[in-house]
């Protein structure tokens, strides 16, 4: 009963805009300015392999992975805490 209870919370969390939009918005960005710090010298002197093309694009998404999974995470405890 509880994991059901557990999956459900879960995939209401995950089905909600604003937990989707927050991620969008704090991940992205965060992820963003990772990728211009770590590979903006790269870009910006011509230098860019298929390996630096590969990080820049996956930095951007592992913040938003994270961001996700946070935000999600934040929504469920919310709604736990509300019903008790």
């Amino acid at each position: 009963m509880y994991k059901t209870d557990r999956k459900q919370s879960w995939r209401g969390a995950l089905s909600n805009r604003g937990v989707w939009w927050r991620a969008c918005k704090l991940g992205l960005s965060v992820g963003f300015l990772q990728a211009i710090i770590n590979q903006g010298d790269y870009w910006l002197n011509h230098a860019v392999s298929p390996m630096v093309a590969i990080k820049t694009l996956l930095t951007p998404l592992i913040t938003f992975s994270v961001a996700l999974v946070s935000a999600a995470a934040t929504h469920v405890e919310k709604h736990r805490n509300d019903k008790k």
